[in-house]
């Protein structure tokens, strides 16, 4: 385990790459009264280099969803109440099949159905994914799924939902925090994924190796700043970093561009909307790495 080693870069970017390079990402999630949850984590994962952004949604919502950027594609799901239904398994076939990696749970919310769901995309998508939110609920729900990951999987629990993934409720004070840590680095071993257990230094974990992050404030203690974590995540997977590299990179630019917000508008009234402004300046510092070959 080591804690001091560097930060992983993002290549250069290749003069004669095109989007198809970069990757394509799509982020499933959404839910009526909680759009704008999937639009966050969608525009994020534009904003963090992925080449083509897809987000699919329940039909009530994807109207909303559409207007938040011109720059994602959109898909509707079958819908219930306002929520993805079970038809979706069938319609998200295709778009899982082009997928290069997969986001689950931005503004999800709950039902049997999307439980049965994320079970599903969490135990047979081949690609790598990242689960949060009501999808880690669904999982918490779900022991037996949570245990047969299909592929490389990043899970981003706050402490009330780590709590829940591993029986541990109630053990979420800071007092606890250290015991929660030495749990999350035995379960990401256990069940071989990579665990980003947030909070202030986030730890990141894939059971064999852990980080703490040192960016990010107080400010960003405030609803839908997870959401847009996720975005960045899935965007670095889309452009080739393994899932320990992504998730290190991922919370670092996050919360660095969470302390550039701070820096302008105060820690009281930064928004997670505002870290999507300050999410290329972040970034900026972290793409020097070797140039890249398109892949043509």
């Amino acid at each position: 385990m080591n804690e001091i080693e560097p930060l992983p870069k993002l290549a250069k970017r290749d003069p004669e790459g095109h989007k198809g390079d970069y990757g394509r990402a799509l982020l499933i999630g959404g839910s009526r009264g909680m759009a704008g949850a999937i639009g966050l984590a969608g525009i994020a994962c534009l904003r963090s280099g992925a080449g083509l952004v897809r987000v699919a949604v329940p039909d009530s919502v994807l109207d909303a969803v559409s207007t938040f950027e011109p720059s994602l594609m959109t898909s509707p799901l079958a819908d219930k109440d306002g929520r993805i239904a079970a038809p979706a398994k069938k319609e998200l076939l295709p778009m899982l099949k082009v997928a290069t990696a997969v986001a689950c749970g931005p503004g999800l919310s709950r039902s049997t159905e999307l439980d049965e769901l994320v079970a599903w995309l969490y135990t047979t998508l081949p690609q790598p994914a990242v689960f949060d939110a009501d999808a880690l609920n669904a999982l918490a729900a779900q022991p037996d799924a949570l245990r047969n990951p299909g592929g490389p999987r990043i899970l981003t629990p706050h402490p009330g939902e780590f709590a829940r993934l591993s029986g541990t409720q109630g053990a979420t004070a800071e007092s606890d925090r250290e015991r929660m840590e030495a749990r999350a680095v035995q379960l990401a071993a256990l069940w071989g994924v990579v665990i980003v257990l947030k909070g202030h230094r986030t730890l990141i974990t894939d059971g064999a190796r852990r980080s703490h992050n040192s960016t990010g404030n107080p400010g960003m203690a405030t609803g839908g700043a997870g959401d847009v974590l996720t975005g960045v995540t899935t965007a670095l997977l889309c452009q080739g970093l393994a899932p320990y590299d992504a998730a290190r990179l991922a919370t670092h630019v996050h919360g660095l561009a969470g302390d550039l917000a701070a820096a302008e508008l105060g820690e009281v009234s930064l928004i997670a909307s505002d870290l999507l402004r300050f999410l290329p300046a972040a970034l900026r510092t972290v793409s020097d790495g070797p140039r890249a070959s398109a892949s043509g």
